[in-house]
């Protein structure tokens, strides 16, 4: 073969023919994919042959959705994820590409912000006798009303709004057909982040303040929008906040500041009556002093996932100790990162691939509770209850190679 080394001489260069010297340069600028092995990695999701921005979970746990500069919107089956083949359904994003992606909570249709359009367009999923998904964008996308770039979009699990945050001090809400409900000035400066609480009641926002804002929107008996309200703070930081996420339940708040810390909150809180939130744990993350990182809270806010650069460190939020690190997961900076609904898996994204990873701490944190429950626990049915629960959570671990000895 010409080109390769001939007893470690390098080869002739004038033996190179046009057509090798043309499939070089084509493999110079396709990137190789990244690799990357690790115990406790679940699996790899890889069909996008660009690089991976957003993915989001739908509310019945069944897809993941992901959207990436390949133009395409990809939704992903969750049961096959353990599985050795990973199946996808392919939605076209004409003319532009999709920077974010979020699930209808009927699990009917998706919204994705255009990074051409600097707009929303909504993708409908009409389901086909075959089993499969035909994918149509509705005929017109939403107004054009950010004048900065977007940094977050998110669907109300009522169904009642959606919000779209973008980097200078903008939050709109919206109705579902288009319409701007209200506009949010979070004074800020600048945002970094914004989003939605599971339970639909509040959006809160953080960026170069030290602080988290949350404001209740508000709907009327029969359903119509009302008004925007400020609800609380997350005081306590004192540099600007990265980035923050809720639990499951809206209960629990994390945040991450450019102060070095990240913080757990109880916002289960009567702010009405001026009841503000109580700091639960605060632990290190010197990385977030530096560079800007993302997290991840799972439903049951017992682990907390953070994100900067390529790398991955999960905590256990009631002890605030680090207990798993992954480190250059993705061949680019993680562009998101999130729990699956029962918590069992953490996701991430940053290249062309997503990759899953089994949350041992979760399991952990399970252990510890049952034990602790089982102390306490008086009947004979709750103990059968909380010993087949701990058991599981035993196995789980024992499987994965990680049960503490």
């Amino acid at each position: 073969m010409w080109g390769q080394k001939a007893n470690g001489c390098p080869p002739d260069k004038s033996l190179k023919s046009k057509k090798q010297k043309l499939q070089q340069r084509i493999r110079k600028e396709k990137p190789q994919q990244h690799n990357f092995t690790h115990r406790l990695l679940a699996a790899a999701l890889k069909s996008h042959s660009g690089n991976i921005t957003c993915m989001d979970f739908s509310s019945n746990g069944k897809y993941l959705a992901t959207c990436a500069d390949d133009r395409t919107v990809r939704i992903w089956s969750t049961k096959d994820f353990l599985q050795r083949e990973h199946r996808s359904m392919r939605a076209n994003v004409e003319l532009d590409h999709a920077i974010l992606v979020r699930f209808s909570p009927d699990c009917r249709a998706f919204i994705v912000w255009l990074a051409n359009g600097d707009t929303l367009r909504v993708f409908k999923m009409m389901k086909r006798d075959d089993g499969g998904y035909t994918f149509t964008a509705t005929p017109e996308d939403f107004p054009k009303k950010h004048k900065a770039p977007i940094v977050n979009i998110g669907i109300a699990d009522t169904g009642k709004f959606i919000m779209t945050a973008s980097s200078d001090t903008t939050v709109l809400i919206w109705n579902l057909k288009g319409r701007v409900l209200s506009t949010i000035n979070t004074n800020h400066m600048s945002n970094t982040y914004a989003a939605i609480s599971p339970c639909s009641r509040f959006v809160a926002s953080c960026g170069f303040t030290p602080d988290v804002k949350v404001w209740e929107v508000c709907f009327g008996k029969k359903g119509d929008f009302q008004e925007v309200v400020r609800a609380f703070e997350l005081k306590g930081h004192s540099a600007a906040v990265h980035f923050f996420a809720f639990s499951n339940d809206s209960r629990r708040m994390a945040s991450v500041s450019k102060d070095g810390t990240w913080k757990l909150w109880d916002t289960d809180v009567e702010y009405k009556k001026q009841q503000d939130p109580y700091l639960l744990r605060t632990g290190r993350f010197e990385e977030a002093s530096t560079v800007p990182c993302r997290l991840a809270l799972s439903p049951d806010a017992q682990v907390l996932a953070l994100a900067s650069g390529s790398s991955i460190h999960l905590y256990n939020t009631r002890r605030g100790e680090k207990e798993e690190s992954f480190e250059q997961v993705h061949g680019e900076c993680i562009s998101d990162l999130s729990f699956d609904i029962t918590g069992r898996l953490l996701a991430s994204c940053g290249d062309r691939a997503v990759r899953l990873f089994h949350n041992t701490p979760g399991y952990r944190a399970v252990v510890e509770e049952m034990q602790a429950l089982l102390k306490r626990a008086s009947n004979e049915s709750t103990r059968q209850r909380l010993q087949q629960q701990l058991t599981q959570a035993q196995e789980a671990l024992k499987n994965l190679g990680a049960l503490k000895k």
